[in-house]
């Protein structure tokens, strides 16, 4: 008996969120996009008080957004001669989120919007300047950039290097409840990968140079799987830091996500490094969420499909709001399916329809 006893209690720093364990996310995403959620004390207190209101229950707030942090940042210094976003003077909006959000009872996960991206429509942005050999290049030897956005190598060490010194800095510094990557941690546009380094690499283990076409078969499967390898190994950092952190993934649907950004998330839940994934499942008609609601029931073994939380679209700052009705219809779909929570982006919502849960 005392055996068996010890034996559990060795094992237990091993054992992911089990089902009992795992609480049902009714969470929003709060961005400093479009939002002033997070400008001052008083903005943040009032966010908090409404998201209590309106049943949700977890807070995913950005900390990391355009090359910048939103808190202040020792990390981000070092690198690049910035402490934060200039926008908050000072202030620190994660710490003031964290307390006010357990003072209220929610959990607050640090957010890394940004992931592997490092500038919005700027190829001059600072970190090309200081880092131009982490830059990632398409097979025209061209900055990566897709839809605006501008990519570091995901692959290469350094960058892995730099993204796990914020993540571990956020998980000491404050007392979140989670980290979250989305649909750029870990990720890269599969158009990448053109790098000299990543080409080295696949050369070294395969033997073969990367083909031209970056679609073709082995050398996508390459990339992504190196993705997944950093998801595993930034699971492990947090967990060292703080066993009951949780790390969770925002990314897009499958295989889409593995397709176009090198998503194979499935093989983290498979693997063990996910405690709850929160895929996106942003569409703006009912008929076509059902669709795909479907469709990733059908993606995820019956036994863990309680870690899976869909993320629905519900506003966006060019004024795009959904109508209550197909929220409410959404969130029966999910229930009658399964799936006992969801997440709304963004936050803004709340401020705009009445009735959630």
């Amino acid at each position: 008996m005392k055996i068996h006893s010890i034996l559990l209690f060795l094992l237990l720093p091993f054992v992911g969120f089990s089902q009992s364990k795992l609480e049902s996310i009714k969470g929003t995403w709060i961005t400093n996009v479009g939002s002033d959620a997070l400008l001052s004390e008083k903005n943040i207190k009032n966010s908090v008080a409404l998201c209590k209101a309106k049943g949700i229950n977890t807070i995913f707030v950005v900390v990391w957004n355009n090359g910048v942090t939103m808190y202040p940042s020792k990390v981000l210094q070092n690198y690049i001669g910035l402490l934060q976003d200039s926008v908050y003077k000072g202030f620190d909006p994660i710490a003031c989120i964290v307390k006010e959000g357990h003072a209220q009872g929610l959990k607050v996960h640090a957010w890394f919007e940004f992931g592997f991206s490092y500038a919005y429509k700027d190829s001059a942005s600072i970190w090309n300047k200081k880092y131009p050999y982490w830059a990632g290049k398409n097979n025209k030897k061209l900055l990566l950039q897709k839809n605006g956005f501008y990519w570091w190598s995901s692959i290469h060490p350094e960058v892995q290097k730099f993204m796990l010194q914020l993540i571990e800095e956020v998980v000491k510094k404050y007392k979140v409840d989670g980290v979250q990557g989305d649909d750029r941690l870990p990720a890269m546009p599969a158009e990448g990968g053109y790098d000299n380094y990543t080409l080295a690499l696949y050369k070294s283990v395969t033997g073969n140079d990367a083909p031209d076409d970056y679609k073709e078969k082995n050398w996508l499967q390459f990339k992504a799987d190196q993705l997944s390898i950093f998801g595993k190994k930034m699971y492990q950092s947090v967990k060292k830091i703080r066993k009951d952190c949780m790390v969770t993934w925002s990314p897009s649907i499958y295989p889409w996500s593995k397709e176009q950004y090198l998503q194979d998330w499935p093989q983290w839940l498979q693997g063990g490094y996910a405690d709850a994934i929160l895929p996106q499942l942003y569409r703006y008609d009912i008929k076509a969420y059902e669709k795909i609601l479907l469709e990733l029931k059908k993606q995820i073994p019956p036994n863990q499909q309680y870690k899976i939380f869909p993320g629905i679209l519900t506003s966006l700052a060019d004024g795009y709001l959904i109508k209550n009705d197909m929220l409410q219809s959404i969130i029966q779909l999910n229930r009658a399916n399964g799936f006992t929570g969801e997440c709304l982006f963004y936050f803004e919502t709340l401020k705009k329809i009445d009735t959630i849960y």
